[in-house]
């Protein structure tokens, strides 16, 4: 018999077609890993070596602040941190190791969890657990060092405030880089776990302080665990210093000044008074020289151990109102009504606009009336009733003298109307001035257009006769800063020039030592005044009678710096603002006190502007603090001052 074919023709097909398949498939799985082997052997030998290697950050010293004579407000201190990789922690350990760490750090493991979810989008970069930790915690983490995957124990820095709280608002304070920021300045080189000025010089200058971080490399095992010494790969690169225009001496006289006007008011039975500013200017090119607020804080509560309880009036909103917002920069950022102070702006744009001259005679009577409704306006001294030129107006202060110019402003119609809040721009109001740290408050300029756009009633948007009488004499709607009305005062003593006031003159190379080495990188030069445009017989009147305020028997300061041996020109204010206190009703008004002014008189070296909250009558709280600073400015000391009731 035939046997039969094994391999039928059918058969052969599929075998061939099979065969070619696997060639295909056994010729690509071979030029595949010809290519892994051959062409991309080094690039994947490199990602292997890279695995092994963790690149490790090392904090750069932040650079040093110093006063304009080279003290030493801000430096640095060793310290040690405690830093966490998560990217090292397998997820499912990661929520017990947290609750470890917190417990043995001290921390809330609440917010140490909403840290590392915040920045959870870069693993890699660790996030900052604690700084200033105890040397027990520390041996315990190297102790128990398995049981910590991803915790680096690293050196750091922390700020040192070198004279507490002086100067808090202005030197701002460092806080770690929050995950909306990091979103904003990840393209500046910022990281997770990154610490930066937040406020003040820290944070308007925070890219000449911060420095270059520098890098070190460490090889790792499969976990993440160190398995060699660290190896230096680029030096850290510590920041520049920053020399100020603020003298600590005037600044720490400021200060204690604020305190001794509040311990004024309250002897005169102003028991609101609770808090103020005191702002001194070089009026030739306005640096400042001092910039006090009160209520302070201390900016070493950012630093090291961060004490929730102690920060609340400086994060929470309603903290900072029960211990009256110690965090505000009240010689930029507070708004209060001028009071009188602000006279001479009402008489500088009266006499340039023609609505009155400076020596001819208006009537300083007890009551005046204005208006088709008659409305009453008086004087604070009800028993002056004669006529003043501009000098013994301003000397004594007469209400119904200014009252009469803003009313002739009024009855020129639209245009006159506006005419005084013009001349008040031009003079640094209803504007920022420019100051290098921002954070300013624009304060308020009201015009009519102003109160079309912020009333709904026809009387409440209408501008009357007693709103331009109520702006002349720094009242009504009118908000100015401390800072306004110094830069203000600055151009009447420089003869009528508008100064830019800056507290940074220059960046420089830190050098050891309580000093810097005074190797200047870039200088900050001022920018140049601006003419105001007065003229300067009106500019002289004003000065004349400024002068008067402080010497002639009946001027409103007279008891003050009449007899001080260095002479000064300056003015009273007192304002009336709706204050929000304990007890009191729902619209209760308090005095807010001021005293503006320069000094020499006829060769202006300082301008200080002293405003105590709720404080009373000007004479009795700001002028005797704005004479402390003067008398340690010009080392001469004042004589006893008898304080009379008078704005």
């Amino acid at each position: 018999m035939r046997e039969p074919y094994r391999l039928t023709p059918p058969l052969a097909l599929r075998v061939g077609i099979f065969g070619a398949f696997a060639l295909l498939v056994f010729g690509v799985l071979f030029f595949r890993l010809w290519s892994l082997q051959v062409l991309s052997g080094t690039h994947y030998l490199a990602a292997a070596q890279n695995n092994q290697l963790r690149l490790v950050r090392i904090e750069a010293p932040r650079g040093p602040i110093l006063d304009r004579h080279g003290r030493l407000m801000v430096s640095n201190v060793a310290g040690t941190a405690v830093q966490l990789s998560i990217g090292d922690v397998p997820q499912a350990r990661r929520a017990r190791l947290i609750r470890r760490l917190a417990h043995v750090l001290n921390v809330s493991p609440r917010a140490l969890a909403r840290q590392v979810v915040e920045f959870g989008s870069d693993p890699l970069s660790p996030v900052t657990v604690k700084t200033a930790v105890r040397e027990a915690q520390i041996e315990y983490l190297y102790e128990h060092q398995a049981q910590f995957p991803g915790v680096r124990i690293v050196e750091t820095y922390l700020r040192d405030y070198q004279y507490g709280s002086l100067g808090a608002q202005i030197l701002g304070y460092v806080g770690e880089i929050s995950a909306d920021e990091l979103k904003r300045l990840h393209r500046d080189g910022y990281v997770a776990g990154d610490r930066i000025g937040q406020t003040g010089i820290e944070g308007a200058y925070d890219t000449y302080l911060r420095g270059h971080d520098g890098l070190d490399q460490l090889h790792v095992d499969s976990l993440g665990r160190p398995v060699s010494a660290l190896q230096p790969r680029q030096e850290p690169r510590a920041g520049f210093g920053l020399r100020l225009t603020i003298d600590t001496r005037i600044q720490r006289a400021a200060e204690l000044a604020l305190r001794y006007g509040i311990n004024l008011a309250h002897a005169d039975s102003h028991w609101a008074a609770n808090g103020g500013a005191i702002v001194a200017l070089d009026p030739r090119d306005g640096a400042v020289l001092a910039m006090a607020s009160n209520p302070t804080y201390k900016p070493s509560l950012f630093v090291g151990k961060v004490d929730s309880k102690k920060l609340a009036p400086l994060l929470n909103a309603e903290a900072a109102k029960r211990a009256n917002t110690p965090g505000l920069n009240r010689a930029i950022a507070g708004a209060y009504p001028p009071g009188s102070t602000f006279k001479p702006v009402t008489a500088l744009a009266g006499m340039q606009e023609h609505v009155f001259s400076a020596y001819d005679p208006l009537q300083c009577s007890p009551v005046a009336y204005y208006g088709l409704d008659r409305q009453k306006f008086t004087n604070w001294d009800p028993y002056v009733d004669k006529p003043m030129t501009l000098p013994e107006a301003l000397a004594q202060s007469c209400d119904t003298y200014f009252d009469e110019i803003g009313n002739r402003f009024y009855e020129r119609g639209p245009e006159g109307r506006v005419r005084l809040q013009q001349w008040a721009r031009k003079f640094g109001f209803g504007q920022t001035s420019g100051l290098d740290i921002g954070g300013e408050s624009s304060g308020l300029l009201p015009t009519p257009d102003w109160r079309k756009q912020h009333f709904r009633s026809d009387w409440d948007r209408a501008w009357n006769p007693g709103n331009s009488i109520q702006l002349a004499i720094g009242q009504g709607d009118l908000l100015v800063t401390p800072l306004q009305m110094a830069v203000f005062y600055s151009m009447l003593a420089n003869g009528g020039n508008v100064v830019t006031p800056f507290l940074v003159s220059d960046v420089e190379q830190p050098g050891n030592g309580k000093r810097s080495s005074d190797v200047v990188l870039r200088r900050f030069a001022p920018k140049p005044p601006q003419p105001s445009g007065v003229d300067p017989a009106a500019l002289q009147a004003v000065r004349d009678g400024l002068y008067k305020a402080t010497h002639d028997p009946t001027g409103t300061s007279s008891a003050v710096f009449g007899n001080y041996r260095v002479p000064i020109s300056g003015k009273t204010g007192t304002a009336e603002k709706i204050v929000q206190l304990p007890g009191y009703p729902a619209g209760h008004t308090e005095d807010q006190s001021w005293w503006c002014g320069w000094g020499p008189s006829d060769n202006a070296r300082l301008v200080v502007c002293a405003l105590i909250e709720n404080g009373g009558h000007g004479s009795a709280a700001a002028a005797p603090a704005a004479l402390k600073v003067f008398e340690k400015f010009f080392n001469v000391p004042g004589p006893q001052a008898v304080r009379v009731n008078v704005d």
